[in-house]
């Protein structure tokens, strides 16, 4: 159980083993080599605090081998800058796009560096044969992209990579099946120009039952926005080492898929959607240490590179407050972030927000990865084709051999 000290929380060396995934030996090694810090109780045992615990748990435990983080990669990009409260796409401000631009023009922003004064229309995908009822989002998504490469010639510049990559998330998205009434909500950007036949759009037919606002209707394309390409994130990392051995469109995208399949990146959503549903029928505070206890941190929240906070949370949160007001789901959500904050708790983070959109649209559980999923493929072709220009197969890291284990 969670031990509570002037606001601060203590967790046992059990505690974080269980959250690290290390041995208590390991936990003991950190304390040694100044990676983590421990205090004594009056009956000498060792308790860690919480945020210095979960601090460690996103920046991805340190080599056994060294007292470097040696798992620190540098690579060189002009497609994504993450500052401490800020996100831009080839210099452009990500949340300037995600309010007054459609998912489209962001993506051939991504792709080509240019931004489309006027919002592209992308073709229908094409439909893959029967697709198993009862899959989940992401076992259906991964058969829509594999059958998508059979059969193509894995060209490598921009027009057969942007061609296909339309192509590909097209039938990603319109390959679900319908859960509404069928029609199109157009998408209303400020400029009051309305886009017909949008990915926010069609992707909202297929995940919600409901006849949504327009306010919805721009969060959908707004959480596409923010979440095309997050800098050098684990699933677009695969996705680079893929391209560097020269791997086509589906090479790389099976390799981010790939990544995808852990439920910490992309998958976490459904976690924070866990909570929040909880809250709603008992307790924010109640929900939260169940979540602590259960996974030793609060999904939904703390993001490692924005220390004061995930901008793309603050700003879906903030539209899907005007969109749906005092619905359910984001009074719990306001209730978790309370309680979150008086124990001080990170801040949430998009899958909070995700999770909040999902509760919102009456989305299935899984709802979140089939935002993420087809957005984050803008995100790894563009790193692909960054990486064509790259020297091929540089990512060649090497292993500091310690002995068999016993």
């Amino acid at each position: 159980m969670l031990i509570m000290v002037n606001h601060v929380q203590w967790l046992t060396t059990s505690q974080v083993a269980h959250r690290l995934g290390v041995k208590p030996a390991t936990i003991y090694a950190y304390v040694s080599r100044g990676v983590l810090e421990s205090h004594r109780d009056e009956d000498r045992t060792s308790r860690y605090r919480a945020i210095d615990v979960e601090a460690l748990a996103v920046r991805g435990r340190p080599r056994e081998a060294s007292r470097h983080h040696s798992l620190d990669i540098e690579i060189t990009t002009r497609i994504t800058e993450i500052g401490d409260h800020s996100i831009r796409y080839r210099g452009h401000d990500a949340l300037a796009l995600a309010r007054t631009c459609s998912f489209e023009q962001v993506a051939e922003l991504l792709w080509t560096g240019e931004l489309p004064s006027v919002p592209p229309s992308w073709a229908a995908g094409a439909q893959p044969p029967a697709i198993p009822l009862g899959l989940s989002v992401r076992d259906h998504l991964r058969l829509v992209a594999a059958h998508a490469s059979v059969g193509g010639r894995e060209r490598r510049d921009l027009r057969s990579v942007t061609d296909e990559g339309r192509r590909l998330i097209s039938s990603m998205i319109d390959s679900l099946s319908i859960a509404g009434d069928g029609r199109c909500p157009r998408l209303l950007l400020p400029s009051g120009v309305p886009v017909r036949g949008s990915l926010a759009g069609r992707l909202w037919t297929r995940l919600s039952p409901r006849r949504p606002t327009p306010g919805l209707i721009a969060t959908m394309n707004a959480a596409l926005v923010l979440l095309a390409d997050h800098e050098m994130a684990a699933s677009t990392l695969a996705a680079r080492v893929a391209a560097s051995t020269r791997a086509g469109v589906h090479g790389v995208v099976a390799a981010g898929m790939g990544t995808l399949g852990g439920p910490l990146h992309g998958g976490e959503s459904r976690r924070a959607r866990g909570v929040l549903d909880r809250v709603t029928v008992a307790s924010a505070q109640g929900a939260m240490l169940m979540a602590l206890e259960l996974h030793g941190r609060l999904p939904g929240f703390g993001q490692v590179l924005y220390p004061s906070g995930d901008p793309r949370a603050t700003l879906l949160l903030e539209m899907l407050r005007a969109a749906a007001g005092s619905h359910p789901a984001i009074v719990a959500a306001d209730s978790l972030i309370a309680a979150a904050a008086r124990r001080r708790l990170p801040p949430p983070n998009v899958d909070l927000a995700l999770a909040v959109l999902g509760m919102v649209a009456a989305m299935p559980e899984d709802g979140g990865e089939a935002i993420f999923t087809p957005a984050r493929v803008v995100g790894w072709l563009a790193h692909a084709m960054e990486e064509y220009d790259e020297r091929p197969l540089r990512f060649r890291p090497r292993a500091v051999y310690v002995g068999a284990s016993g």
